[in-house]
Protein backbone atom coordinates (compact mmCIF):
# COMPACT_ATOMS: atom_id res chain seq x y z
CA UNK A 1 0.00 0.00 0.00
CA UNK A 2 1.52 3.30 -1.05
CA UNK A 3 1.12 6.54 0.80
CA UNK A 4 -2.46 7.81 0.64
CA UNK A 5 -3.27 11.40 -0.15
CA UNK A 6 -4.02 13.74 2.71
CA UNK A 7 -7.20 12.62 4.46
CA UNK A 8 -9.21 14.23 7.20
CA UNK A 9 -8.58 13.03 10.71
CA UNK A 10 -10.34 11.08 11.99
CA UNK A 11 -11.13 8.91 8.98
CA UNK A 12 -14.89 8.61 8.59
CA UNK A 13 -17.59 8.71 9.75
CA UNK A 14 -18.21 5.04 9.02
CA UNK A 15 -21.79 3.93 8.34
CA UNK A 16 -22.69 0.42 9.42
CA UNK A 17 -24.00 -1.85 6.67
CA UNK A 18 -27.73 -2.56 6.96
CA UNK A 19 -27.11 -6.20 6.06
CA UNK A 20 -24.81 -6.91 9.03
CA UNK A 21 -23.69 -9.41 10.08
CA UNK A 22 -22.02 -10.34 6.80
CA UNK A 23 -20.52 -13.60 8.11
CA UNK A 24 -21.85 -15.85 10.86
CA UNK A 25 -20.97 -19.29 12.27
CA UNK A 26 -21.93 -22.31 10.20
CA UNK A 27 -21.95 -26.10 10.33
CA UNK A 28 -20.77 -28.26 13.21
CA UNK A 29 -17.02 -28.11 12.64
CA UNK A 30 -14.21 -25.56 12.87
CA UNK A 31 -16.44 -22.46 12.48
CA UNK A 32 -19.54 -23.72 14.26
CA UNK A 33 -19.59 -21.57 17.39
CA UNK A 34 -18.35 -18.01 16.75
CA UNK A 35 -16.84 -16.03 13.88
CA UNK A 36 -15.19 -12.66 14.48
CA UNK A 37 -12.20 -10.27 14.37
CA UNK A 38 -11.34 -10.23 10.64
CA UNK A 39 -8.26 -8.83 8.94
CA UNK A 40 -8.76 -7.53 5.39
CA UNK A 41 -6.62 -6.91 2.31
CA UNK A 42 -7.22 -6.25 -1.39
CA UNK A 43 -5.61 -8.63 -3.90
CA UNK A 44 -6.28 -8.79 -7.66
CA UNK A 45 -9.32 -6.55 -7.38
CA UNK A 46 -11.03 -8.59 -4.65
CA UNK A 47 -11.34 -8.25 -0.88
CA UNK A 48 -9.88 -11.07 1.19
CA UNK A 49 -10.90 -11.55 4.82
CA UNK A 50 -8.82 -13.58 7.25
CA UNK A 51 -11.08 -14.22 10.21
CA UNK A 52 -11.06 -15.99 13.56
CA UNK A 53 -13.40 -18.96 13.85
CA UNK A 54 -14.13 -21.08 16.93
CA UNK A 55 -15.40 -24.62 17.24
CA UNK A 56 -16.91 -26.19 20.35
CA UNK A 57 -14.04 -28.43 21.44
CA UNK A 58 -11.95 -26.17 23.67
CA UNK A 59 -11.98 -25.98 27.45
CA UNK A 60 -13.10 -23.17 29.71
CA UNK A 61 -15.79 -20.53 29.71
CA UNK A 62 -15.91 -20.01 25.92
CA UNK A 63 -14.97 -23.64 25.04
CA UNK A 64 -13.78 -22.89 21.51
CA UNK A 65 -10.47 -23.61 19.78
CA UNK A 66 -9.66 -20.89 17.23
CA UNK A 67 -8.51 -21.24 13.62
CA UNK A 68 -8.04 -18.67 10.87
CA UNK A 69 -10.43 -18.88 7.92
CA UNK A 70 -10.40 -17.11 4.55
CA UNK A 71 -13.27 -15.53 2.61
CA UNK A 72 -13.22 -13.61 -0.70
CA UNK A 73 -15.54 -10.95 -2.13
CA UNK A 74 -15.99 -9.07 -5.40
CA UNK A 75 -17.96 -6.23 -3.79
CA UNK A 76 -16.67 -6.09 -0.20
CA UNK A 77 -20.00 -7.16 1.29
CA UNK A 78 -20.84 -10.65 0.04
CA UNK A 79 -18.18 -13.27 0.70
CA UNK A 80 -17.44 -16.80 -0.44
CA UNK A 81 -15.62 -18.87 2.17
CA UNK A 82 -12.70 -21.18 1.58
CA UNK A 83 -13.89 -24.55 2.89
CA UNK A 84 -10.94 -25.20 5.19
CA UNK A 85 -9.03 -22.95 7.60
CA UNK A 86 -5.77 -21.54 6.26
CA UNK A 87 -4.01 -21.42 9.64
CA UNK A 88 -4.56 -24.02 12.34
CA UNK A 89 -2.98 -24.55 15.77
CA UNK A 90 -0.12 -27.05 15.58
CA UNK A 91 2.36 -25.90 18.23
CA UNK A 92 2.22 -26.43 22.00
CA UNK A 93 1.98 -22.68 22.55
CA UNK A 94 -1.09 -22.58 20.26
CA UNK A 95 -3.10 -25.30 22.02
CA UNK A 96 -5.78 -25.67 23.17
CA UNK A 97 -6.81 -22.03 22.65
CA UNK A 98 -5.72 -21.80 19.03
CA UNK A 99 -4.72 -19.12 16.52
CA UNK A 100 -6.58 -15.86 17.12
CA UNK A 101 -7.15 -12.29 15.88
CA UNK A 102 -5.13 -11.94 12.65
CA UNK A 103 -3.84 -8.73 11.12
CA UNK A 104 -2.44 -8.84 7.59
CA UNK A 105 -0.24 -6.56 5.49
CA UNK A 106 1.56 -6.90 2.15
CA UNK A 107 5.12 -5.60 2.01
CA UNK A 108 7.47 -6.07 -0.93
CA UNK A 109 5.51 -9.01 -2.33
CA UNK A 110 5.09 -10.92 0.93
CA UNK A 111 2.01 -11.11 3.12
CA UNK A 112 2.71 -10.87 6.85
CA UNK A 113 0.08 -12.13 9.26
CA UNK A 114 0.40 -11.36 12.93
CA UNK A 115 -1.80 -13.50 15.15
CA UNK A 116 -2.22 -14.46 18.77
CA UNK A 117 -1.24 -17.96 19.85
CA UNK A 118 -3.15 -18.97 22.98
CA UNK A 119 -2.25 -22.09 24.96
CA UNK A 120 -5.18 -21.71 27.33
CA UNK A 121 -3.23 -19.58 29.81
CA UNK A 122 -0.88 -17.25 27.94
CA UNK A 123 -1.30 -15.19 24.76
CA UNK A 124 1.78 -14.71 22.57
CA UNK A 125 2.08 -12.60 19.44
CA UNK A 126 3.23 -14.75 16.52
CA UNK A 127 3.95 -14.32 12.82
CA UNK A 128 3.23 -16.22 9.61
CA UNK A 129 4.09 -15.29 6.01
CA UNK A 130 2.57 -16.15 2.64
CA UNK A 131 2.76 -15.30 -1.05
CA UNK A 132 -0.86 -16.18 -1.89
CA UNK A 133 -2.93 -15.77 1.36
CA UNK A 134 -3.84 -19.49 1.30
CA UNK A 135 -0.58 -21.16 2.31
CA UNK A 136 1.23 -19.84 5.38
CA UNK A 137 4.63 -20.47 6.91
CA UNK A 138 4.82 -19.99 10.67
CA UNK A 139 7.79 -18.15 12.18
CA UNK A 140 6.95 -18.58 15.86
CA UNK A 141 7.12 -15.78 18.41
CA UNK A 142 7.26 -12.41 16.72
CA UNK A 143 8.98 -10.76 19.66
CA UNK A 144 11.71 -12.95 21.12
CA UNK A 145 13.00 -10.41 23.63
CA UNK A 146 12.11 -7.10 25.23
CA UNK A 147 14.77 -4.53 26.16
CA UNK A 148 14.71 -5.83 29.72
CA UNK A 149 14.48 -9.59 29.22
CA UNK A 150 13.24 -12.64 27.31
CA UNK A 151 9.86 -13.31 25.69
CA UNK A 152 7.21 -11.60 27.85
CA UNK A 153 4.39 -13.57 29.39
CA UNK A 154 1.62 -11.87 27.39
CA UNK A 155 1.69 -10.15 23.96
CA UNK A 156 -1.10 -9.48 21.43
CA UNK A 157 -2.39 -7.34 18.58
CA UNK A 158 0.38 -6.52 16.12
CA UNK A 159 -0.38 -3.98 13.36
CA UNK A 160 2.52 -3.53 10.91
CA UNK A 161 2.87 -0.24 8.98
CA UNK A 162 2.63 -1.15 5.26
CA UNK A 163 5.81 0.61 4.15
CA UNK A 164 9.28 1.11 5.57
CA UNK A 165 10.04 4.16 7.68
CA UNK A 166 13.68 5.23 7.37
CA UNK A 167 14.47 1.79 5.97
CA UNK A 168 12.88 -0.20 8.81
CA UNK A 169 9.53 -1.83 9.35
CA UNK A 170 7.42 -0.45 12.19
CA UNK A 171 4.75 -2.25 14.19
CA UNK A 172 2.33 -1.08 16.87
CA UNK A 173 1.21 -3.77 19.31
CA UNK A 174 -0.09 -4.50 22.81
CA UNK A 175 -3.41 -4.93 24.56
CA UNK A 176 -2.97 -2.77 27.64
CA UNK A 177 -1.03 0.23 26.37
CA UNK A 178 0.33 0.41 22.81
CA UNK A 179 4.01 -0.29 22.17
CA UNK A 180 6.22 0.03 19.10
CA UNK A 181 8.70 -2.40 17.60
CA UNK A 182 10.97 -2.20 14.55
CA UNK A 183 12.50 -4.79 12.24
CA UNK A 184 14.87 -5.07 9.31
CA UNK A 185 13.42 -8.28 7.90
CA UNK A 186 9.86 -8.47 9.26
CA UNK A 187 10.63 -11.71 11.12
CA UNK A 188 12.40 -10.61 14.29
CA UNK A 189 11.51 -7.38 16.03
CA UNK A 190 13.07 -5.05 18.61
CA UNK A 191 10.79 -3.33 21.11
CA UNK A 192 11.14 0.26 22.28
CA UNK A 193 11.53 0.67 26.01
CA UNK A 194 8.40 2.73 26.65
CA UNK A 195 4.84 2.62 25.27
CA UNK A 196 4.03 5.04 22.46
CA UNK A 197 0.47 5.52 23.68
CA UNK A 198 -1.18 4.90 27.04
CA UNK A 199 -4.71 4.33 28.19
CA UNK A 200 -6.76 7.35 29.05
CA UNK A 201 -6.37 8.57 32.61
CA UNK A 202 -10.10 9.19 32.99
CA UNK A 203 -12.10 6.14 34.06
CA UNK A 204 -15.09 7.49 32.14
CA UNK A 205 -13.17 7.49 28.84
CA UNK A 206 -13.93 4.85 26.22
CA UNK A 207 -10.30 3.69 26.34
CA UNK A 208 -9.54 3.84 30.05
CA UNK A 209 -9.19 0.08 30.70
CA UNK A 210 -7.10 -0.97 27.69
CA UNK A 211 -6.08 0.02 24.19
CA UNK A 212 -4.82 -2.16 21.34
CA UNK A 213 -4.09 -1.65 17.64
CA UNK A 214 -6.78 -2.47 15.12
CA UNK A 215 -6.26 -2.81 11.34
CA UNK A 216 -3.13 -2.21 9.30
CA UNK A 217 -2.19 1.47 9.70
CA UNK A 218 -2.71 3.89 6.80
CA UNK A 219 0.29 6.00 5.78
CA UNK A 220 -0.91 9.45 4.69
CA UNK A 221 0.77 12.73 3.82
CA UNK A 222 -0.09 13.91 7.32
CA UNK A 223 1.15 10.92 9.29
CA UNK A 224 0.49 7.28 10.18
CA UNK A 225 -3.19 6.79 10.94
CA UNK A 226 -4.00 3.93 13.29
CA UNK A 227 -7.51 2.80 14.12
CA UNK A 228 -7.41 1.25 17.57
CA UNK A 229 -9.71 -0.61 19.93
CA UNK A 230 -10.38 0.67 23.43
CA UNK A 231 -12.29 -0.66 26.40
CA UNK A 232 -13.71 0.81 29.57
CA UNK A 233 -15.32 -0.82 32.59
CA UNK A 234 -19.07 -0.29 32.87
CA UNK A 235 -19.67 1.15 36.34
CA UNK A 236 -23.44 1.48 36.58
CA UNK A 237 -26.64 -0.42 35.87
CA UNK A 238 -27.33 -4.09 35.32
CA UNK A 239 -24.17 -4.55 33.25
CA UNK A 240 -21.81 -2.98 35.80
CA UNK A 241 -18.44 -4.69 35.82
CA UNK A 242 -18.47 -5.71 32.17
CA UNK A 243 -16.10 -4.26 29.61
CA UNK A 244 -17.41 -2.01 26.85
CA UNK A 245 -15.33 -2.05 23.63
CA UNK A 246 -15.37 0.75 21.07
CA UNK A 247 -13.04 2.25 18.48
CA UNK A 248 -10.80 5.32 18.39
CA UNK A 249 -8.16 6.72 16.06
CA UNK A 250 -4.67 8.13 16.49
CA UNK A 251 -2.26 9.88 14.12
CA UNK A 252 1.48 9.25 14.55
CA UNK A 253 4.27 11.26 12.94
CA UNK A 254 5.89 9.67 9.86
CA UNK A 255 9.23 11.20 10.78
CA UNK A 256 8.98 10.11 14.41
CA UNK A 257 6.55 7.16 14.49
CA UNK A 258 6.63 7.12 18.29
CA UNK A 259 5.18 10.62 18.43
CA UNK A 260 1.39 11.08 18.68
CA UNK A 261 0.16 14.06 16.65
CA UNK A 262 -3.56 13.70 17.31
CA UNK A 263 -5.88 11.32 19.12
CA UNK A 264 -9.68 11.15 19.18
CA UNK A 265 -10.99 12.16 22.62
CA UNK A 266 -14.19 10.16 22.08
CA UNK A 267 -14.98 6.84 20.44
CA UNK A 268 -15.69 7.09 16.72
CA UNK A 269 -17.45 3.70 16.52
CA UNK A 270 -19.34 1.91 19.30
CA UNK A 271 -21.62 -1.09 19.95
CA UNK A 272 -25.21 -0.12 19.18
CA UNK A 273 -27.06 -2.99 17.51
CA UNK A 274 -28.30 -6.23 19.05
CA UNK A 275 -25.52 -8.20 17.34
CA UNK A 276 -22.89 -5.81 18.73
CA UNK A 277 -24.23 -5.61 22.28
CA UNK A 278 -25.03 -9.25 23.03
CA UNK A 279 -23.09 -12.37 22.13
CA UNK A 280 -20.14 -14.43 23.33
CA UNK A 281 -18.76 -11.23 24.86
CA UNK A 282 -21.29 -8.41 25.28
CA UNK A 283 -20.77 -4.78 24.19
CA UNK A 284 -18.01 -5.28 21.64
CA UNK A 285 -17.15 -3.74 18.31
CA UNK A 286 -13.60 -4.77 17.53
CA UNK A 287 -12.00 -3.40 14.33
CA UNK A 288 -9.25 -5.45 12.65
CA UNK A 289 -9.69 -4.96 8.90
CA UNK A 290 -9.56 -1.78 6.79
CA UNK A 291 -9.32 -1.51 3.00
CA UNK A 292 -9.89 1.14 0.36
CA UNK A 293 -12.03 -0.53 -2.28
CA UNK A 294 -14.53 0.60 -4.90
CA UNK A 295 -14.31 4.27 -3.93
CA UNK A 296 -14.95 3.49 -0.25
CA UNK A 297 -13.09 2.77 2.92
CA UNK A 298 -14.46 -0.51 4.30
CA UNK A 299 -13.97 -1.25 8.00
CA UNK A 300 -14.45 -4.88 9.07
CA UNK A 301 -15.06 -5.70 12.70
CA UNK A 302 -16.10 -8.35 15.18
CA UNK A 303 -19.57 -8.02 16.71
CA UNK A 304 -19.77 -9.19 20.34
CA UNK A 305 -17.08 -11.80 19.58
CA UNK A 306 -19.73 -13.76 17.67
CA UNK A 307 -20.21 -12.49 14.09
CA UNK A 308 -18.61 -10.14 11.53
CA UNK A 309 -19.82 -6.75 10.36
CA UNK A 310 -18.69 -4.06 7.93
CA UNK A 311 -19.05 -0.28 7.83
CA UNK A 312 -18.24 2.10 4.99
CA UNK A 313 -17.01 5.62 4.39
CA UNK A 314 -17.21 7.17 0.92
CA UNK A 315 -13.81 8.48 -0.15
Amino acid sequence: MSTSKSISFPLGPFVKYAGNPILTPQGDGWEAKDLFNPAAIVKDGRVYLLYRAEDRTGPGLWNGTSRIGLAVSDDGYHFERHPEPVLVPTEPYELPGGCEDPRVVEIEGTYYMTYTAFDGETARLCLATSTDLYHWRKHGYLIATWPWGPQPDWTKSGAIVPERIDGRLVMYFGDSDIWMATSDNGIRWSVDEEPVMKRSGSKASFDSFLIEPGPTPVVTEDGILLIYNGARRITEGEHAGKLHYSVGQVLFSKDQPRHVLRRTPEAVFAPETQHEQFGQVDFVVFAEGLVRFGGQWLLYYGMADSTIGVASFEA
